[in-house]
């Protein structure tokens, strides 16, 4: 069997070797549980506080402020949350965020704000909302905008967030799912006005099984996990000191590429979308105008074909040894349709077509050319049938 050419890096990442070299010893030799006290459990203690000023350092924070989790949905559900019991008020967040984080504030009967067509959350709404909330007996308790959105790659500015925030809402944590940003943009800097912040491993070369929750700037978090008190008492469960040892790795080596490997991809990206444009009669560059891409990831191309469904779109597309997706991999192949491509405002006959096409680190031009070929090919044969 050919390779398969993957353009669903949005979903996951492959395992950088270097990673794998560095959480091998853990598997046999420095197995200890970091919770104990003799030499194995201390071994795995020197390693767990290594791997934390490790990732602490990438991302612009103190090392006690670094809480390992399992991965980006736990560390959206507590941050959002606040933990268990929950914190008192009413969670905010964008009506186009993951569902780790949207589902939490629904459940939690917290308000969804709209956003424009580029998917960002409207600062004019979230200050009106901030304020309505402010004068109920269930104030804002946390506000949630994605630092980059993992379907349609539009990065928000969490400055002009913050100070909707401080105006309106003063002294409410803000938190922002970084997980897809963090493969592209500096997470310390982008980040750096969030109380809060969630990246996951697996998005960047790391195993999946493995994240990290940022607590900042004072904020204050209730474990979601109740039991051994590890982490500062912020997380309880055994630590998984390899999967901390590869994410902290994982994020060094994303960190110390992140300009030369963001322009390549890009350049990539922009050849794909703009031979696609070229290519297929009415398709649509989501949240993209007259091809001006700067304000998306540069390993996101995201497109809406019309008089095509996206599934079907996709079984071809893979049978010419392309993968690709309708859009998050939480929610691909069900049958509803993407929440972030409706909250967009994209009509529900031309989102029937969205498609997700995201690059990565390993990404080539032979991987554009063979989309090229085959994602035009396989919407020519769909249309021929209606």
């Amino acid at each position: 069997m050919s390779a398969l050419i993957d353009l669903d890096h949005a979903a996951t990442t492959p395992v950088r070797p270097e990673v794998v070299a560095a959480m091998e010893p853990f598997a046999e030799l420095d197995y200890g549980n970091p919770s104990g006290s003799h030499r194995l459990a201390r071994a795995a203690v020197r390693a767990l506080d290594e791997a934390r000023e490790r990732c602490a350092a990438v991302l612009g924070c103190a090392p006690g402020e670094v809480v390992f989790t399992s991965g980006g949905t736990e560390s959206d559900n507590q941050a959002v949350a606040g933990g268990m019991p929950p914190r008192s008020g009413t969670p905010v967040c964008s009506a186009a965020e993951h569902h780790a984080v949207l589902d939490v504030v629904q459940a939690l009967d917290g308000s969804v704000v709209a956003v424009d067509a580029a998917g960002r959350i409207r600062l004019d709404l979230l200050a009106t909302e901030l304020d309505r909330l402010a004068a109920t007996d269930r104030p804002p308790a946390v506000v949630s905008v994605m630092l980059a959105n993992n379907e349609v790659g539009t990065i928000s500015d969490l400055v002009e967030v913050r100070h909707v925030v401080d105006r309106h809402a003063p002294g409410t944590p803000l938190h922002t799912d970084a997980v897809q940003a963090a493969a592209w943009l500096d997470v310390a800097d982008a980040a750096a006005h969030a109380d809060l912040v969630s990246v996951s491993g697996h998005k960047l070369g790391s195993p999946k099984g493995i994240g990290a929750l940022v607590v900042h700037h004072g904020a204050q978090v209730r474990p979601l996990l109740l039991g051994g008190g590890q982490e500062r008492g912020r997380r309880s469960g055994t630590v998984n000191v390899a999967g901390a040892v590869g994410l902290a790795t994982a994020l060094e080596l994303t960190a110390g590429s992140l300009r030369e490997n963001g322009g390549r991809v890009a350049a990539l990206r922009d050849r794909l979308a703009d031979g696609l444009l070229d290519r297929v009669d009415g398709l649509v560059e989501t949240v993209v105008v007259d091809r001006d891409r700067s304000h998306v990831l540069p390993g996101t191309c995201h497109v809406c074909i019309p008089g095509v469904d996206s599934e079907t779109l996709l079984l071809l597309m893979e049978g010419a040894g392309v993968c690709a997706s309708a859009g998050s991999s939480c929610s691909s192949g069900a049958a509803e349709g993407s929440h972030v491509v409706a909250a967009c405002g994209v009509p529900p006959e031309l989102a029937a077509g969205a498609v997700r096409l995201t690059l990565g680190r390993t990404s080539t031009d032979a991987d554009v050319d063979a989309v090229l070929e085959a994602l035009p090919a396989a919407v020519e044969r769909l249309r021929s049938r209606a």
